[in-house]
This record gives C-alpha cells, structure tokens and sequence, in this order.
C-alpha cells in the first residue's frame, strides 16, 4: 500500500494560509512558520504528521498529499478543520 510523510500547518483562514505560503516561498523555514502559526498540535514538530497512508486523512487533505510533487509546499487546502499548507516529504 501506498506511504506518504508529509507536514501541515493549519489555520483558520484562506487569507492567513496565502500569506505563509508566501513567507515560506520567500525563504522562511516550513517548520518554524508551522511552530509559529499552525493551530494544529503537530506545529509543535514543525507540523510533522509523520507515516500514513490512503484513507487515513479526510478526503481533501489524502487527494493533495497523493497527487502532489514531492518536497513542494501546496495550498491552501481547505478542509473540515480550517486551511492547510502541506509538504510532502516522501511517498512510496
């Protein structure tokens, strides 16, 4: 089965997400802006969700993180929790 291991960060606002995708685009570190601003728990490691597989994210977050280019930040991802940033760092 399929493997992914990416990171979040999670905020509340469409406009908020843009804005972090633009500071981490410009330079700033993913896992510092993600233990800065992510609401989610994981922002405490840098917004780290470690290994999962399909299915094991709401539909939104899975369709981004298995059809996206690796070790590239998309977003925003909008889901039941708010808006998302993620990188996915590997995949098998």
């Amino acid at each position: 089965m399929a493997q992914a291991t990416a990171r979040h960060i999670l905020v509340d606002s469409e406009a908020k997400c843009e804005e972090l995708k633009k500071a981490i685009e410009g330079g700033q570190d993913f896992a510092e802006v993600a233990k800065q601003h992510s609401s989610c728990p994981s922002g405490r490691n840098g917004g780290d969700l470690g290994s999962f597989g399909p299915g094991q994210m709401v539909p939104e977050f899975d369709q981004a993180v298995f059809n996206s280019e690796l070790n590239t930040v998309i977003g925003p991802v909008k889901t039941q929790f708010g808006y998302h940033l993620l990188e996915v760092t590997s995949r098998n």
